[in-house]
This record gives C-alpha cells, structure tokens and sequence, in this order.
C-alpha cells in the first residue's frame, strides 16, 4: 500500500499552494533523492501555512494599561504542609509522570552533542540526563511508585540521545519506563512566503518551538499512554537546568487544590535579580501570560513600588504542571494545536531555485515559525504561579561563558548544597564574603533535601577547601 504520494499528487498540491518550485531540482535527482523530497513535502503544512504567517505576523502585544501584576503563591506559606501532603497523595497514587524538553545540541557550550549529555554537576560531572533520572529514582523510591519520564528529542539529536540511554543503561531505571519522541519541525520560508530548501531534495525545516512539546506527545501516543495509565498530571521542565525539582510535592498540591486553580496548568517563578535581567515575566493581561523581556514596555519592565521592589518581578523559569487531559484539549486541532505560531526573521542558507547555488545569507532572508509552551496558560481557565526560590531550583546552564554558564550553575549547585547542609545543623566553611569555601555536590539518590541529611551526617562537618561527593 502506497503511502506517500505520487509525482503528479505532489505537483497538484504545490500548485494549489504556490510551491512549485520545491520540485524545480527534480530532473536532476537520484532515486533515492526524489523519493526523500516527496516524503518531506507530504509533511509540510502548505495548505495552512498562510494563515500562520499571517496570524504570526499579526500576533498582538499587550498594552501597558492592560497589564497588571501577579500574586503567586509562596513556599512557606501558611497552608504549605496541607498543600505539600495533597501532592504526596497524588504523586503515591501513581498521577504524576514527568516531561523534559530536550532537543537542544551543547553547540552555545563547545559540546558536540545533545545538550541533556553535558556534564554539569561540579564534583562527579554527572550529565543532565542523569541528573535528572537519579531525581526520578529519588522520588520513586520515597513514594514506592513507578514515574514514567517522557522524553522529547529532536531530529538533530534523539538517535545521539537513544544511544545515550542505552550505553548508560536507561540510568538503572526498566527501559518501559521512559518514552523517547522526536519534537516536530516546520519550514522555514523567505520573507515572502516561499518554502526554501536546504537541499535540492530537501526543504529548510526548524524546529516548532517548546510549545510544539505538547502537540508531539499526542502525536507520539503518550497521552494516550498517560490516560490510559492513571496520569493526571505531567511535570514539565526543561534540560538545561540541574536544579529543578522534577518531582514538587507542594507545586504538585497547589495545582489540583488551590482554591483558585482550574489545575490545568501551574507555572513556577523566581524574582528577577533586576529590571534589566533578560527573562520573560508572569503577568496579567488580561489573563496570565508570560511577558517576554524584548516585548515589555519600558514602564513595565523598570516599574518598581514604593518600597523600591520590582512590581513585574515574576521570572518565568520553565517549569510548569500541566494536566493531562488538557494538553487533549489544547491538541484537538487541525495543526495538532491552538497555540498561537511567533515568528523570528533570521539568516537561514537556501539553495537559489533558479541559479541551483547554495546561498548564505549576510542579512535575514527567511522567517523562522516556532509556538511557546507558556501561551498555553491564555487557554487555561484558572492557572497558578508558585514563587520558588532562585539558589533552591533555578542554575541554567546556556552559555558558554558569563550568565547561566557551567561555571554559575556550578556555583549555585554548591551554594544549595551547602544550605541543605546548614539546614541539616552541619557546619560548613565560607569565604568572608558568605560563600562556600569548599566544592559539594549532593546526588539525589543520597538526599531530596535538607531532613535526609540530617539523619546520614548526624556529627560530621564539611573542611575548608574539600570537594566533597555525597
């Protein structure tokens, strides 16, 4: 049974659609060749690619009178221990799995790779994706549970990243218990809406975005799988962030029991270090949404209150709670989601359809089309924002050198580790300036925080300069 369409099928579409010159190379290919350029065409969305041109180019800002800050819950609130003790219900009863965007390559870090493979702690230089699994193990272990890891790649990595998996052995964890999925990809089309191609045989494609995460688990059957399991809830989070806390027993129970949450989709934050920090922020207007940091009017941005704080101070970090049947909801839809299309002009090389010469661009030729996983709070009808705090769950790791390096996620790793440890009544050296004179790196397998410590370092003590693995 034939699946892909014909030579003549092919040409009738791209007529219909303006494409035509996507075969304009067609003479001069392999066999091999044409028949890779007829599947790429078939899964290019051409029939709708106008109108995500033109309702991304017409995609509204926010005014500043319509902006309004948040109130997001905080950790060591009253009713925290109830809130906390409903999570640790949900997560025992087997509702919760956990989601990781990691499509990303170490490019930015000098790392040939997937970026979930670099080793990031400061002591044993464990990789990202052990990082997070031993987290996984942690919790399964304290909830007597099993926590299914969903995992979205992308083209450029998931065969490096499977490959990963197996030679560490799926990290300890049954190998059933992780689903590994590709994010999907759309074209990238000159300025006036003309599909390139990258190859003669292959048109430009770019990934769609994180926002894409949840239209390629439908796609990939999880939620079918999740539904059909039990899990109500999906943790998600993403790959370049050592500290998160993949498994959130508060998070978790404010989500399905805030009195004013449709437990569809939490956000957490941390406060922005200043105005001038480049991170999106949690906002009303009129829903909750994420304000990126090049979109926010200047009176926004550098507003402050009479007491000097920051009043649009809610960082977004990238970790949310979305429940499962609504990532259904968001993904019944002909495009495989509602989710508004953003678009980015930028240098994408081409080959010329007339001259047939590979092209690199010294200005921004093409529009890049990707949606954003955080719009998907304009659809919900009561989301949260919990405010966590930066040193306990936020050491990005994105550039090479500078801010949300190796080296300052390295450093809050170490300055975590040693407040667990203070909390846990264990003494520990600091330089004059407070920080950590000593390198500690804790596995979550030894302690998910401070009350694990104190049982398993009862009378020890941490020396000045040391590199200590717990």
């Amino acid at each position: 049974m034939r699946t892909t369409p014909s030579v003549a099928e092919t040409k009738q579409r791209l007529e219909r659609t303006g494409q035509q010159h996507l075969l304009t190379f067609w003479d001069s290919l392999d066999e091999a060749r044409r028949e890779a350029l007829l599947e790429s065409i078939v899964h290019l969305p051409l029939e709708h690619l106008s109108s995500m041109l033109s309702q991304a180019a017409s995609l509204a800002r926010p005014a500043a009178a319509d902006i309004r800050p948040v109130r997001p819950y905080l950790r060591n609130m009253a009713e925290a221990s109830k809130f906390r003790a409903i999570g640790d219900d949900l997560v025992k009863r087997g509702k919760v799995a956990a989601f990781i965007v990691a499509g990303g390559q170490g490019t930015r870090l000098g790392w040939r790779g997937p970026k979930g493979t670099y080793p990031a702690t400061p002591v044993a230089g464990k990789p990202l994706f052990r990082v997070f699994a031993e987290q996984i193990m942690a919790a399964e272990r304290a909830y007597g549970v099993r926590i299914p890891w969903f995992v979205m790649t992308s083209e450029a990595n998931h065969h490096e990243t499977e490959r990963f998996f197996d030679d560490n052995r799926w990290f300890g964890r049954p190998r059933g218990d992780t689903m590994l999925f590709a994010q999907g990809m759309v074209p990238s089309v000159s300025l006036d809406g003309q599909v390139l191609l990258e190859q003669a045989w292959q048109p430009a494609l770019n990934p769609d975005g994180h926002g894409g995460s949840l239209k390629a688990l439908r796609q990939a059957g999880a939620i079918d799988h999740m539904q059909a399991s039990g899990i109500e809830h999906l943790c998600y989070f993403q790959v370049d962030n050592p500290n998160v806390h993949v498994i959130d027993p508060l998070f978790l129970g404010l989500h399905v029991a805030a009195p004013d949450s449709s437990a569809e989709m939490s956000s957490k934050s941390v406060l922005k270090r200043d105005v001038t920090e480049k991170v999106g922020v949690f906002v009303k207007a009129p829903r909750l949404t994420v304000l990126e940091y090049s979109d926010a009017p200047k009176e926004i941005a550098e507003a402050r209150d009479a007491s000097g704080e920051i009043v649009y101070g809610e960082g977004s970090i990238a970790i949310h709670v979305i429940g499962v049947e609504f990532i259904r909801k968001l993904t019944d839809h002909p495009l495989g989601s509602v989710l508004p299309w953003h678009r980015a002009i930028k240098k994408v090389p081409f080959v010329d359809p007339i001259t047939g010469q590979r092209t690199d661009p010294t200005e921004p030729n093409a529009i890049k089309l990707e949606s954003f996983v955080f719009d998907a709070l304009h659809e919900a009808e009561s989301p949260i924002v919990l405010r966590t705090d930066r040193v306990e769950e936020f050491a990005p790791i994105k550039n090479a050198t500078g801010e949300d390096s190796p080296s300052t996620s390295k450093a809050i790793q170490v300055e975590r580790a040693a407040r667990w440890l203070k909390e846990a009544g264990i003494a520990v050296p600091c330089h004059a300036n407070g920080q950590p004179d000593c390198i500690v790196e804790i596995s979550p397998l030894t302690a998910r925080g401070p009350e694990d410590l104190r049982r398993m370092m009862h009378g020890k003590s941490i020396t000045a300069g040391s590199e200590v693995l717990l």
